[in-house]
């Protein structure tokens, strides 16, 4: 080899980029005065793709692979510089390397509260937060709509504006789904691949493909949150039960009741007659017997199916039958005038139903009424 051939072997350039960072999205090559010599090499590796711009101008575009730059592999470049028979050595063009790998764990959230409209609740405030992944799709337009003239650029630098379209789609998305505000949690990957479906368009105006989103909580005010518990468990727990500890729970307070005996005893009362009520009235078939087991008020009949163990009263209010009652019951129902002189009230071995005076186990707890006084 003779001394104008090595000399020419050093005038060789090599073009390459070895990424050591996790966060460059986009590399300028950089070159005293962006001189590059005739016969440079130039490797791109796998994930990179390098891209030759021309006085701001887009020209060639190179995937992975190695080559040696000439007129053939440079038509854009040479038609843009006019060589029409080869081009000179060297010559000015800046090389972009653009890093086409997924940009992963990405984080999105709402920073403010999305209003949202639902059929079941009304107006409420909901927040969201997840995590999304992208990667560059057209090198030449991401280069010609975000970098410019960036000579580093860093997922840093995109994530802030993506990040605000994240949010405004994923808003529409909610909005579009439909799906009602207790169903997020359950349907939180379909709304994931509805939302980046509706992103995915935008994305691809900047050069790049959103390639994951995830939405990993939704959350909503406490109130609307308690509430769908609420009607969460009324569909799985049995009503009767739940009238049964209701009952227990108001003769609990009407014990603690700081109006005494007779307060309490009251309560107790009137707890185990809502305890009643609200065990036919959600459930039909206890109704159905206890309509059963006692007849309407009426003039006469047959005799109603006997009743086990304690004496206890059927009470007729509003124009319909409620109890049995146990004495206790009707004596504070008594106290407190749910029942009077005239109720009608029917009872084991009575052949119709009669006013509450007329019945000897209960009509002494009227009273009697004092004679009119003499000369009034």
């Amino acid at each position: 080899m003779n001394i104008w051939e090595k000399l020419k072997g050093e005038f060789i350039d090599i073009i390459e980029w070895t990424d050591d960072s996790q966060d460059t999205m986009v590399y300028r090559f950089e070159r005293f005065q962006n001189e590059i010599k005739n016969g440079a090499k130039l490797t791109v590796r796998e994930s990179q793709v390098a891209v030759f711009v021309n006085e701001g101008q887009i020209a060639d575009v190179f995937v992975p692979g190695m080559y040696t730059l000439n007129t053939e592999n440079l038509p854009i470049l040479a038609t843009l510089k006019g060589w029409k028979y080869g081009f000179n050595s060297p010559f000015k063009a800046e090389v972009y390397f653009v890093n086409t790998k997924n940009f992963t764990d990405l984080k999105w959230g709402t920073k403010s509260p999305i209003i949202l409209n639902d059929d079941r609740f009304g107006m409420l405030e909901i927040r969201s937060f997840g995590t999304y992944a992208i990667k560059i799709e057209d090198a030449g337009k991401f280069i010609k709509e975000i970098v410019g003239t960036d000579g580093e650029f860093t997922k840093d630098e995109v994530t802030e504006q993506l990040r605000s379209i994240v949010v405004t789609r994923f808003t529409d998305a909610v909005g579009e789904s439909r799906i009602p505000v207790e169903g997020f949690a359950g349907n939180l990957n379909e709304l994931s691949d509805f939302s980046q479906e509706q992103m995915n368009p935008e994305f691809g105006e900047y050069g790049l493909e959103l390639t994951k989103f995830l939405i990993e909580n939704v959350s909503m005010p406490e109130e609307v949150k308690k509430e769908i518990f609420e009607l969460s468990r009324l569909d799985k727990i049995d009503l009767n039960k739940l009238a049964q500890m209701k009952a227990a729970k108001a003769m609990e307070a009407a014990a603690n009741n700081p109006s005494g005996t007779a307060g309490a005893g009251m309560g107790m009362g009137m707890g185990f007659a809502m305890a009643n009520q609200m065990g036919q009235m959600f459930n039909p078939q206890q109704q159905a017997q206890g309509q059963q087991q006692a007849p309407a008020p009426q003039a006469g009949g047959g005799a109603p199916p006997p009743i086990p163990g304690a004496i206890s009263l059927f009470v007729a209010q509003d124009g319909k039958q409620t109890g049995p009652f146990d004495m206790a019951t009707i004596t504070s129902m008594i106290s407190s005038g749910a029942i009077s002189k005239s109720t009608l009230v029917w009872k084991e071995g009575m052949a119709a139903w009669a006013a509450a005076s007329e019945v000897a186990e209960i009509k002494g707890q009227f009273g009697s009424t004092p004679p009119p006084i003499p000369g009034a």
